[in-house]
């Protein structure tokens, strides 16, 4: 009666599980709102849509009030009324709530073309913020729309970028829009977008693009002087007027409403490199309640981080006269909108003169072989943007062996199956002294209980001759559980190659459209002939019921526990880790179910080589069944 009790208890305690799992899931990570939802939130907060009317302008929210006439104490007297600067920022060209259509149809736009993205540049801020990746679909459907990365401010999806300066603490950019030197920005032909104010500043940006994802954007201000009413700047420095006080600023703003979930295996969020270490600790909802996070060390690089996208910059070589990066920072500014944002120090610019500095933009996937180019190019731990985690030494060349698999066979499916076979055969020697370990500490089990026995009232003489016993049949205890420690950080390893890898996305295998999703092929939905999806926890497919089935065969082929109750546990697992595993991406559940089966056939062919092990093991279970069979049978009596 008690054991039926504790069975009892452990199948509730499964299903609390099951239901548990879902429940948890949908809490911690909820689904983003649908975009009409987030529509009409932005339509009744205009100004946070826009940043603020002060953001709209092309300054980072927070804005220089206290950095840039802070900055110029001690630069000298032609910048003394710069200290004097309030810091307010122009409130021109904020941006309204918009549908993605009408914010990309307005004229004042200039076309980007390169091999890899496509998008255009609002002229009227200066904004990048329309960047499309060519390679990547956002479903498998042949005409289905490509990946956006980056979509206009106002949008229920913004996610852009800009560069520009604060002079004497406000933004002299705002006014009209910008002025191009060409029709498009390609690989071939870099632009320069330059704006004037009657102040005599006079703002460049000039934009190159490469092969891949990476924009460099070189920023430049000159202080001519105030203009006449006849048109002409005084000759004379003196006369020209005090000095401006410039600070480079550039920021990356995106709205949260369509990032993947920031979870254990994957971060989402806010991540960078300072002073040499990577920062990922930050998700979108763990901002501190000041809004601000600004880490310690010098930046290299920093962002936001998707699943599988990356929007970052990476501050760059100043011009002679500039200082250092005055701060790198994520603030956050409400309503689910939040900032990566490089400052540079504030630097006094006489009449005559002028000051670049440079920033690069990175706008795209993560794949692996990119990112670490970028990385070898200069960019520190670029590669690290992909949540490696702490086994990248392993991960790094499973994914290598991974794409060239694939590359040759043309199928990602069948590489994800010959990957965990190249991987298991490599294991299997360590897998073989696991058994032949086994198979000894079986054979000496009678002397072992025979000494247990001799000795119950002397523990320390009963281990003392255990140590002998091992010594003389050269039986080492220990042997049988160091090969599963090997192995357990190389299959987790692979397990999040398979979940990180950008490759595997959209990639079909059999009735499988795409690994990286769950399959779709489930019991509720007639394995996918009806139109619908069922509940993640109750949505079992095929691969689904092949992991628990095998894994329930796998169970069997091991020794049989010593508690029954226990032992009705091992039975039931495999059918909780269905029900859980199911909603996991298909290609994982593929590999599952390939190491499962390979597994099978490694302890069969084992459990031939050691006989002694497969009649132990059948042995034990035999005495248990007699067992329960006999506690039946006297219940019964």
């Amino acid at each position: 009666m008690q054991n039926q009790r504790n069975l009892l208890l452990a199948v509730a305690l499964s299903f609390a599980l099951l239901i548990g799992w879902d429940t948890a899931m949908s809490y911690f990570y909820p689904a983003p709102p649908e975009a009409e939802e987030s529509e009409t939130a932005q339509a009744e907060t205009p100004q946070a849509a826009a940043g603020g009317a002060a953001e709209g302008a092309g300054a980072p929210s927070g804005a220089p009030s206290g950095t840039a006439a802070g900055a110029s104490s001690g630069v000298g007297a032609g910048a003394a009324g710069a200290s004097a600067a309030t810091g307010a920022i122009d409130g021109a060209n904020p941006a309204a709530p918009a549908d993605l259509e009408t914010a990309l149809t307005q004229p004042q736009r200039l076309r980007i073309e390169a091999p890899r993205l496509s998008g255009s540049i609002n002229l009227l801020t200066g904004s990048i913020d329309d960047i499309e990746l060519k390679d990547y679909n956002e479903t498998t459907q042949s005409d289905s729309e490509l990946v956006r990365i980056f979509a206009p401010q106002g949008t229920p999806d913004q996610h852009f970028a800009r560069f520009g300066f604060l002079v004497n603490g406000t933004d002299p950019q705002a006014g009209g829009p910008w002025v191009a030197d060409g029709e498009a920005l390609t690989p071939e032909t870099p632009i320069t977008l330059t704006r004037a104010s009657s102040s005599g500043i006079t703002a460049a940006i000039s934009l190159s693009i490469d092969e891949n994802f990476m924009i460099t954007a070189e920023q430049t201000v000159s202080n001519a002087g105030p203009v006449s009413e006849d048109g002409a700047v005084p000759g004379d420095a003196a006369a020209a007027g005090p000095a401006a006080l410039v600070q480079p600023y550039a920021f990356v703003r995106r709205s949260s409403n369509n990032a993947t979930a920031d979870e254990f295996i994957v971060h989402a969020g806010m991540v960078g490199v300072f002073g040499g270490t990577l920062n990922d600790e930050y998700g979108y909802d763990d901002m501190p309640e000041s809004g601000k996070v600004s880490p310690d060390g010098d930046a290299a690089w920093l962002g936001f981080t998707d699943r599988y996208w990356l929007s970052a910059l990476i501050p760059g070589q100043a011009g002679a006269s500039s200082g250092a990066i005055a701060e790198a920072s994520w603030r956050a500014l409400g309503d689910d909108l939040y900032n990566s944002e490089l400052r540079y120090d504030a630097v006094t610019l006489p009449v005559g003169q002028s000051h670049s500095q440079t920033t690069q933009l990175f706008v795209g996937a993560k794949e692996s072989k990119v990112l670490d180019q970028y990385a070898d190019s200069g960019i520190d731990k670029f590669g690290l943007a992909i949540s490696w985690g702490w086994f990248r030494f392993l991960e790094k060349p499973l994914l290598w062996v991974l794409k060239n698999v694939f590359e040759l066979v043309g199928n990602f499916g069948v590489a994800i199956i010959i990957l965990t076979m190249i991987v298991r055969g490599l294991l299997f020697p360590i897998a073989q002294k696991q058994f032949a370990s086994m198979a000894a500490m079986k054979a000496i089990q009678p002397e072992m209980k025979a000494i247990q026995e001799r000795n119950k009232d002397d523990k320390v003489k009963a281990q003392q001759e255990m140590q002998k016993l091992f010594k003389d049949k050269k039986v080492n205890p220990l042997a049988g559980c160091l090969p599963i420690l090997l192995q357990i950080p190389i299959f987790f390893a692979l397990y999040k190659v398979l979940y990180l890898a950008i490759e595997m996305r959209h990639q079909s295998f059999l009735w499988v459209s795409d690994l990286s999703s769950p399959d779709p092929a489930k019991i509720l939905n007639l394995f996918g002939l009806l139109p619908f999806d069922p509940p993640s926890f109750l949505g079992i497919g095929v691969l689904a019921i092949g992991l628990g089935v095998t894994m329930w065969l796998t169970f069997k082929m091991n020794p049989a526990a010593m508690d029954p109750v226990q032992q009705q546990i091992f039975n039931i697992m495999p059918w909780v880790l269905m029900f859980v595993m199911a909603p996991f991406a298909a290609g994982l559940l593929l590999y599952w179910n390939t190491s499962n089966i390979l597994t099978l056939a490694q302890q069969w062919y084992l459990y031939s080589k050691h006989p002694q092990l497969r009649a132990a093991a059948e042995k034990e279970k035999a005495e248990k069944a007699a067992k329960v069979a006999k506690e039946k049978a006297e219940k019964g009596g």
